[in-house]
């Protein structure tokens, strides 16, 4: 009875023997094309330009196809046709200063053709109908038929050519080359993973997510900044510190206002009355943008001033979670104002003991100014539509981890005891490990989420939980020393000590226990990491056990620019192979372009599969083949009687 259910559900769609007999044999051709190709990016960083860049050169494969289809033509000349394709109305406007007229319109349609050449590559891996459907709808027969008609026969060249000579008589070449671009761009890459951290220390985490939303085949896997934006846009108190004290570390608070126009002014009305006289020294951002002296000391006494506003609001949550394990980071009670001083294993002085905000007989009470500034900041983050459309899409694409393909996909860790095993923690009551506690958390942050306007804190206190508890599979430390950081010369107490899984991590039985526990083969999956910056020329190991997963987050963003050499890795799955590529430091647009030099690559690793991968061994395949299924029942239940044909119902 249930299966005849689903078939008359699917005879909706294929109401006769022969339009599910067709759907049938297309969905069976398709399987047998070839696995298209998949990006891993990670750790953008709200690095707009970078990022941005990676999606236009399709992390090297670009380049890679340009070489491989025009390995006869010079280095310079590969190089100009893929910048034409990463950016053609730049590359058309800087030729044109540099050639005459006919030289220019020459090298235009030379480009087409390559593009087009080109493009007939790209095209492989698709249908014609889902090629069909990425052409600009102006352009579409003209692309369709210069894509799919050769022009290597003698019988096809006059036509050929006749639909250029047409296009450049109407003027319409520039236009052209520029839609040939975005095809391209748009078809070599099939899939793209995003694994963790769009948000915080760059500029423009609002640009980054403006891209994704226009983009069609994107997943997300959370990391521990977006959690933190998730969070804000939640109304958590404590995730709203965080994003505001992280912009105004690294000089970028901008991103809040030009960015989300977040209005921060209550914050700096408060820090310029009640720090008027504090210098701030410690609280300096980190960035060389700020550069007028004024603004300068402002951001340095906002910074303290949500500093020590978050410090409050983590106690509160502290306090109601004792399962969060964070009770050694109540240390506002600990200081002593008078003489400066907190008391942690022993007796430390301040560098920094100017707190108007903080009575010593309650620590952690909010001064009224703070809480109104609070209030307001709560309700700027749960009413600002540009973030409420970004989160939303955060939560519909993305989740804390994800299984595609046979691979396992998470931003930074799965926590375990050093003996290997899963560490188990209590999360709203349940005593969870592995992929239990990826499941519970990522629940627990979209009920969090749905709850944003009740003005209940409770379901918004796991946004701390995520960000630095000690069994966090976002956090994968053993304590955030914040505040040590800040207020504690000692380096030695700066020290967080990260999860044992950060050291298993390069041992094949380990990552092989961990994929058992997701539900993945061992023999074949790969896992898939960002979160901590490694530097392959420093000798850092991207790759560990024995090639079963890849460390992507090379560094992209500019505060890492004196820690690593590199600018960022991708990650490339193909029908062939996996690739990983190494990226020197992204500077500007504008450079690349001049120099034709992409920042692809320094290293470039592969691991060739053992056969070509087909759609048939993908994820998507396995959906086609149950629907195959579905078809098949569905014309037996047609030829048998057991259910009518349209046609014969209209009889």
């Amino acid at each position: 009875m249930e299966d005849l259910k689903v078939l008359k559900l699917l005879q909706e769609s294929y109401p006769t023997v022969q339009s599910a007999a067709t759907e049938l044999i297309n969905l069976s051709a398709i399987l047998h094309l070839p696995k298209g190709t998949e990006s891993f990016i990670a750790d953008i960083h709200g690095e707009y330009e970078a990022f941005n860049h990676l999606l236009k050169n399709a992390s090297g494969i670009i380049l890679e196809k340009i070489k491989q289809r025009f390995s006869f033509q010079s280095e310079a000349y590969q190089k100009r046709l893929a910048f034409f394709i990463y950016y053609p109305t730049a590359m058309m406007r800087k030729y044109q200063t540099k050639l005459n007229h006919e030289a220019h319109q020459e090298l235009i349609r030379q480009t087409i053709h390559d593009m087009v050449t080109l493009a007939r590559i790209v095209v492989i891996k698709y249908t014609q109908s889902k090629v069909r459907k990425a052409l600009p709808e102006e352009f579409a027969y003209v692309m369709n038929e210069l894509i799919y008609e050769s022009r290597s026969h003698d019988d096809k060249k006059p036509y050929y050519e006749a639909i250029l000579d047409a296009v450049f008589k109407t003027k319409r070449e520039g236009k052209l080359l520029l839609e040939m671009s975005r095809v391209i761009r748009r078809l070599a890459i099939d899939r793209l993973h995003i694994v963790g951290d769009i948000f915080d220390r760059g500029r423009s985490p609002h640009k980054v997510m403006e891209k994704l939303t226009t983009m069609k085949s994107v997943d997300i896997q959370w990391g521990n900044h977006d959690v933190n934006w998730i969070g804000a846009a939640s109304g958590s108190l404590v995730a709203i510190c965080n994003v505001i004290r992280i912009a105004a570390r690294y000089g970028n608070l901008d991103s809040l206002e030009d960015g989300y126009g977040i209005n921060l002014r209550p914050l700096a009305s408060l820090a310029a009355s009640l720090y008027k006289h504090d210098p701030a020294t410690l609280f300096k951002p980190i960035s060389d943008d700020v550069s007028e002296l004024d603004d300068e000391k402002l951001v340095a006494r906002m910074h303290k001033a949500i500093t020590i506003i978050q410090f409050k609001c983590e106690a509160a949550v502290i306090k109601r979670h004792p399962e969060y394990g964070l009770d050694n980071r109540l240390l506002l009670e600990k200081v002593n104002l008078k003489d400066g001083t907190v008391k942690l294993d022993k007796t430390y002085k301040l560098e920094d003991t100017h707190f108007p905000t903080v009575d010593s007989n309650d620590p952690t009470a909010l001064h009224p100014q703070e809480a109104m500034v609070m209030e307001h900041l709560r309700n700027s983050f749960l009413h600002n539509e540009m973030l409420q459309k970004h989160v939303k899409y955060l939560l519909q694409k993305g989740s804390l981890y994800l299984r595609y393909n046979g691979n396992l996909l998470f931003h930074a860790v799965v926590p375990m005891d050093k003996d290997g095993s899963f560490m188990k923690t209590t999360l709203e009551g349940h005593e969870v490990s592995g992929r239990a506690l990826f499941e519970r958390l990522d629940q627990a942050i979209r009920a969090a989420y749905l709850a944003r306007h009740e003005k209940e804190d409770a379901l918004k206190d796991i946004f701390m939980y995520a960000w630095q508890g000690p069994t966090s599979p976002l956090f994968g430390k053993h304590t955030m020393k914040t505040f040590e950081r800040y207020f504690i010369k000692d380096a030695a107490l700066h020290e967080e000590q990260l999860n044992p899984y950060y050291h298993l991590r390069s041992q094949v039985e380990i990552i092989d226990s961990i994929f058992e526990e997701f539900g993945l083969n061992p023999k074949t999956a790969k896992l898939v990491n960002g979160h901590v910056p490694k530097d392959i020329t420093q000798g850092e190991d991207v790759i560990l056990a024995k090639g079963k997963v890849y460390l992507i987050d090379g560094g992209m963003s500019n505060q890492y620019k004196n820690k690593t050499d590199i600018g960022g890795y991708t990650l490339i799955s193909d029908s062939y192979a996996y690739y990983l590529v190494s990226h020197s430091r992204f500077e500007s647009v504008s450079e690349l372009i001049e120099s034709e030099t992409d920042m692809i690559s320094l290293t470039h690793e592969e691991d060739l599969l053992d056969r070509r991968s087909y759609i048939y061994d993908t994820d998507n395949g396995q959906t086609l083949k149950e629907k195959i299924n579905d078809l098949n029942h569905l014309i037996e239940a047609y030829r048998t009687g057991t259910l009518k044909e349209a046609s014969l119902k209209e009889k």
